[in-house]
């Protein structure tokens, strides 16, 4: 139990800076590279769109990471990696539907 209080401790910037990734893709995107550029980059549909998937799945697998640490039935851990993968799946088969339109 104290391993999964220090993990949840450590991985709270993690979450912080996935939750921002995911309100704020463009000002991500540009995180340390600001000074390559005179003028404000414009990004695609598609790379905010994959950047917002990203993160939100990052989000969703860490926690179910540390959602196992406290599960302990393989039936519900099971169910849970599936729908992490239908989500995974189903968010690539539509970016590449959407880049594919365009």
């Amino acid at each position: 139990m104290g391993d999964l209080i220090l993990y949840f401790i450590f991985l709270i910037p993690l979450y912080a800076v996935l939750i921002w990734t995911y309100f704020c893709p463009e000002e991500s995107m540009l995180f340390g590279q600001r000074w390559m550029y005179k003028d404000e980059p414009e990004y695609s549909e598609t790379a905010i769109r994959y950047t917002k998937f990203a993160a939100s799945a990052a989000v969703f697998g860490i926690t179910m990471f540390l959602s196992f640490f406290i599960i302990e039935n393989y039936l519900i851990r099971l169910v849970i990696i599936l729908g992490f993968l239908f989500y995974v799946f189903y968010g690539v088969y539509k970016l590449i539907q959407q880049y594919l339109d365009s």
